[in-house]
């Protein structure tokens, strides 16, 4: 049940983009619950997800990117 720091850092990005499972965010949990560094990493990453939010930052439609590589690769 033991997760390495890496582990953690992992299932906390994906936890904060709502891709991890119930068992990943109890195993998380207990992980943050005895390491300080973890749990600063999560505390941290989640000001800047909330940071990223309040910025309206978004990602390119698939259209857009298809464009933009058409554009690249020397298509019209």
């Amino acid at each position: 049940m033991k997760i390495s720091c890496g582990q953690a850092a992992d299932i906390c990005t994906r936890t904060q983009y709502r891709e991890s499972n119930v068992w990943e965010r109890l195993k998380l949990r207990l992980h943050l619950a005895r390491c300080r560094k973890c749990k600063g990493f999560s505390s941290k990453n989640a000001k800047l997800t909330d940071l990223c939010h309040k910025a309206g930052l978004c990602c390119l439609s698939e259209k857009d990117k298809q464009g933009m590589k058409r554009r690249l690769d020397g298509g019209a």
